[in-house]
């Protein structure tokens, strides 16, 4: 089934619509695709994991290999704009770099690499110490975050660098002992990380500082793991951010936190990127629970007030959910997945174990998720039962990297390389 340019801008409006998210204006300069037609960010357009335009077999015997590119070591997920796939790795331990690749062949176009790589703690020695952040474009530029608490800003044509922030070095911040694992969001002229001893505001054509919002003391308490989300709750248009300990909802424009919500878990591990859902923001940490936190407006001077609508027990580990009508589905830190019922908070299915991770990407009516062990996986969005329509090992290696899905090429960035796939 094809659709035309307009029909794919039209749906994401929808989309967009529906899930309160602003959609982003290409930044002046190389022409990009409309946004479906791209993935230009953590977890896509909306960076929830949702391919509204795609439609999919119900089997993956199709699946074929049309490419495939050796790289270092990286955790990024693969970015798509302007005709190019972007994606990271770590240099031989001691340089990272930016790579950015031909869609249809996988030539490199433009490689750009610097000293960068650092030694993550003892107890997370065996998922590695390469690069972790995802970058993000708008088409014109791409912003990528390195281990050492650095922000750099390149050309999406030419590769050229553009600027470059190094948090430590500039502010004085304390490096984070897990580098710098959030992943940048581009909106309009600006960027937002979790960097740099808190949450950063920068000028996407400058790198200027604009501020910083809810400060951490860095070190083996400081780096947040979880990546933000621009989202209207209540028609406010907000920051939707999770820090090692809290929830949180930051003005644009000020910094100022509109709301603060305290979450519990084990070493600070909040690694969920947020779920805004009618209203409410959905998170499970590691060593927490499953919580629904319903928001309401302060009025005046008066700050919004946290709601805890209901707490389940689904503890989560690092697998970001999808939300598909009222359910949300939700790999979990005991390698099973699950369905939640989010008006009641109640799990309506549980499978038996998988592997540690799972990416998840969705066209509403089927989910595909990437094991990290290399096997792919393809069931029905259905709230009453797991149904399994295929399984298909697509790398021998681990993948602790997002899938990528655009135009029906799925990119699949496994431990030491970049695959490209097509359903012929």
């Amino acid at each position: 089934m094809q659709f035309t340019s307009l029909n794919r801008r039209s749906l994401m409006a929808v989309l967009a619509a529906a899930a309160g998210v602003h959609l982003v204006k290409p930044h002046v300069g190389l022409s990009a695709e409309p946004a479906a037609l791209a993935w230009p960010s953590w977890r896509g357009v909306l960076r929830n994991g949702h391919c509204p335009a795609a439609v999919w077999p119900t089997n993956l015997a199709q699946l074929e290999k049309q490419w495939s590119c050796e790289l270092g070591n990286s955790y990024s997920g693969p970015i798509v704009a302007a005709q190019r796939v972007f994606t990271t790795e770590t240099v031989n331990k001691t340089d990272e770099a930016l790579v950015a690749l031909d869609t249809k062949t996988g030539a490199e176009l433009w490689k750009r690499q610097w000293p960068g790589a650092m030694s993550v703690p003892f107890f997370a020695k065996s998922n590695g110490d390469w690069i972790r952040s995802t970058p993000a474009t708008n088409g014109a530029r791409i912003v990528l975050g390195g281990m050492r608490d650095v922000l750099a800003c390149f050309d999406c044509e030419s590769g050229q660098e553009l600027w470059r922030v190094d948090f430590v070095q500039k502010f004085g911040s304390e490096l984070p002992s897990f580098g710098m694992v959030c992943s940048p969001l581009i909106d309009g002229e600006f960027v937002y990380v979790q960097a740099g001893g808190g949450i950063r505001k920068l000028n996407l054509d400058t790198g200027e500082a604009l501020w910083l919002a809810l400060e951490d003391g860095g070190g083996m308490n400081g780096g947040a793991f979880s990546s933000p989300v621009i989202a209207e709750i209540h028609g406010v248009r907000q920051l939707i951010t999770q820090t090692r300990n809290a929830l949180a909802g930051i003005d644009l424009d000020s910094g100022r936190a509109l709301w603060t919500r305290e979450v519990a878990s084990f070493r600070g591990m909040n690694i969920l990127t947020p779920t805004v859902w009618d209203n409410c923001v959905f998170t499970s940490s590691y060593g927490g629970k499953s919580q629904l936190i319903g928001l309401t407006p302060g009025t005046g001077s008066d700050p919004w007030q946290t709601e805890l609508k209901w707490e389940g027990k689904s503890e989560a580990y690092m697998s970001s959910p999808v939300v598909v009508d009222n359910h949300l589905y939700l790999h979990l830190k005991n390698q099973r997945a699950c369905c939640i019922d989010l008006a009641t908070g109640q799990e309506t299915w549980r499978t038996t174990p998988f592997g540690k991770y799972w990416s998840l990407i969705t066209n509403r009516t089927q989910i595909l998720a990437l094991d990290e062990t290399g096997e792919l996986l393809l069931f029905e969005c259905n709230p009453r039962e797991f149904v399994l329509l295929d399984r298909k090992q697509v790398s021998t290696q681990p993948s602790w990297a997002h899938i990528a899905l655009v135009e029906g090429q799925l990119l699949i960035r496994r431990q030491q390389g970049l695959d490209a796939f097509r359903w012929s």
